[in-house]
């Protein structure tokens, strides 16, 4: 690190009004709880699985379909006695 970034660090960590010390652990605490834990291998892999043992998709009829979905709004929006 050459001084130009330390001072930026330092300034950073001043306007923060904490130690240098503790503002670098923070930063590395927020970056580290960002970062997923597996790698991108481990994620492609588990997509694979999931897509070779996933079984087809069941048919289904539209119509039917928008019809439960609005019989349900009506429900809802049924007054109650």
């Amino acid at each position: 690190m050459d001084e130009r970034e330390y001072r930026e660090l330092k300034r950073a960590a001043r306007q923060d009004h904490t130690s240098m010390g503790e503002w670098v652990r923070r930063v590395l605490r927020a970056a580290m709880a960002g970062r997923s834990p597996r790698s991108a291998r481990d994620k492609l892999a588990a997509l694979r699985r999931v897509m070779q043992n996933s079984g087809p998709t069941p048919e289904v009829e539209i119509d039917q379909m928008l019809r439960e979905i609005e019989a349900g709004y009506l429900e809802e929006t049924a007054p109650r006695s």
